[in-house]
């Protein structure tokens, strides 16, 4: 198995125990401050991760259209998490994160769109399962 794929299938398994967690941490407060709590602890591990664990020194490899994407990527993301512990405060997890996986599909037309990266039968495939899934999720 190659080394993205584990880490990957880590980040999956994480993201996974997420949603589940954070929905006892809602029960009493709004999805927004919840998520600030949340933000808080992601700042101080990311910080630490990079300190501790990566060559502080590639900080100084970083350009100003690095910077730029990273910044908005950083802006898609909060946007991203303000909604999504918004749905989780007020509707089931299970349904709203199936829905929030919908993402992958936005994800695999961008990266074949700007980022050329190849399409195959099974990309294409397995993309068209993930919407008829939530088809099945929003369907009444």
């Amino acid at each position: 198995m190659e080394k993205w794929v584990s880490y990957a299938v880590i980040s999956m398994l994480f993201a996974g125990l997420t949603s589940v967690i954070a929905k006892f941490g809602l029960k009493n407060v709004s999805g927004d401050t919840g998520l600030a709590v949340r933000t808080i602890v992601v700042f101080i591990l990311i910080w630490a991760n990079a300190l501790f664990f990566q060559d502080v020194r590639q900080f100084r490899s970083l350009d100003k259209s690095a910077v730029f994407f990273l910044a908005v990527s950083g802006i898609t993301t909060s946007l991203s998490w303000i909604f999504y512990y918004r749905a989780i405060k007020i509707g089931p997890v299970s349904q709203v994160a199936l829905i929030d996986k919908g993402s992958i599909v936005i994800a695999l037309l961008l990266s074949v769109w700007i980022l050329k990266e190849p399409l195959s039968i099974k990309t294409v495939a397995g993309a068209v399962l993930i919407v008829a899934g939530l088809l099945v999720i929003a369907w009444k």
